[in-house]
């Protein structure tokens, strides 16, 4: 697909500087560029690249004032990530949608399969599944028996979805994530063994809902572990059993939440973050990656940083002082020296 910057300003709200009738075919970044492609700067320190860039197309903010001359046609825009959102889906749409169900599937005469479905081969679709219109299974996936799956999903190729486990609409799940997984529960017996607990809950991934590749979420011993609305989880992300994550949270890549926790709305959870079970976040936290969460955190926007996390300010301040320890412990010496001399 080939399309021009007067075009591309119309869809995204924005005004063309430069000629309006340049062509572009794909999006690119903006230190590779490469002719025909259409680039975007949104953060300050790329600023450099938007005048050796030899992409056609830069999108820039109203507010960006060039110090050099920059060969690229721009398109000035409000929201710079917002129109390249907008023109990422207009690309996506590219991409081949798998259509049909493939005679190399396996799927229950019980089950019952919506309108314009698509099912790749080599998926399986057990007993009692229900799924809605427009989904597409793509191969090698995994339904397991009455789970409900509603209409406009994807799951990527390798996605397992357990037993008795629902998935609101507009959901896409990468490749190898597994829903519905026995949570982690043992019952340590006298002898030193542990003896299994059987868990019979669900999980519930409400509208919505994006989740990266191989990431776990765990069924819930009894009720449902639940990812509620507009969600959106990175790859690599362990969910245990009875977990709950609020709406619009987003999760950075191996990040582990412990059983029985709720996370609350719009929280931002960096990657490698760990949060122990039992407890619960604030809406809108935010917890900066490696983060330790070990108590509930009862502050709305609320900012932690460190391993236990402290206050995000208060941990600069004393990381601040940490890594000049040594020298800290020298002064001190020397000055007990002193001391030790005068007396």
């Amino acid at each position: 697909m080939q399309i021009n910057a007067q075009h591309i300003a119309h869809i995204v709200n924005g005004t063309v500087e430069g000629n309006p009738e340049v062509l572009v075919s794909r999006p690119s970044a903006i230190e590779q560029g490469g002719e025909g492609t259409i680039t975007f700067l949104a953060n300050p320190k790329f600023i450099p690249f938007a005048y050796s860039t030899t992409a056609s197309i830069i999108l820039v903010s109203n507010d960006f004032v060039p110090t050099e001359t920059i060969k690229a046609t721009l398109i000035r825009v409000e929201n710079v990530r917002g129109a390249i959102a907008t023109l990422m889906t207009k690309f996506g749409e590219q991409n081949p949608r798998i259509s049909g169900v493939s005679s190399l599937a396996f799927i229950h005469p019980s089950a019952k399969i919506g309108e314009d479905v698509a099912v790749a081969a080599f998926a399986v679709i057990e007993e009692g599944v229900v799924i809605g219109a427009k989904t597409i299974i793509h191969a090698q996936v995994f339904v397991g028996r009455n789970a409900n799956i509603a209409e406009n999903v994807v799951l990527n190729s390798g996605v397992k979805v357990y037993h008795d486990c629902q998935i609101g609409k507009n959901v896409i799940i990468h490749a190898n994530t597994v829903v519905g997984s026995d949570g982690f529960g043992f019952a340590p017996q006298a002898d030193g063994t542990f003896q299994k607990i059987p868990q019979i809950g669900n999980v519930i991934i409400e509208d919505d809902v994006e989740i990266g590749a191989n990431t776990v979420i765990d069924r819930a011993a009894m009720d449902s572990t639940i990812i509620r609305k507009g969600a959106k989880l990175d790859n690599l992300i362990q969910i245990a059993h009875n977990v709950e994550i609020g709406e619009n949270t987003v999760i950075a890549a191996q990040a582990g939440i412990a059983g029985s926790t709720k996370i609350g709305k719009n929280n931002q959870i960096g990657g490698q973050a760990g949060v122990v079970g039992h407890i619960s976040t604030a809406d809108g936290v935010r917890v900066q990656a490696q983060s330790g969460i070990n108590r509930r955190i009862k502050e709305e926007g609320k900012a932690v940083y460190g391993s236990p996390a402290l206050a995000y300010n208060d941990y600069l301040r004393a990381y601040a002082i940490f890594k000049n320890l040594p020298a800290l412990e020298k002064k001190v010496r020397n000055l007990e020296k002193r001391l030790e001399d005068l007396t």
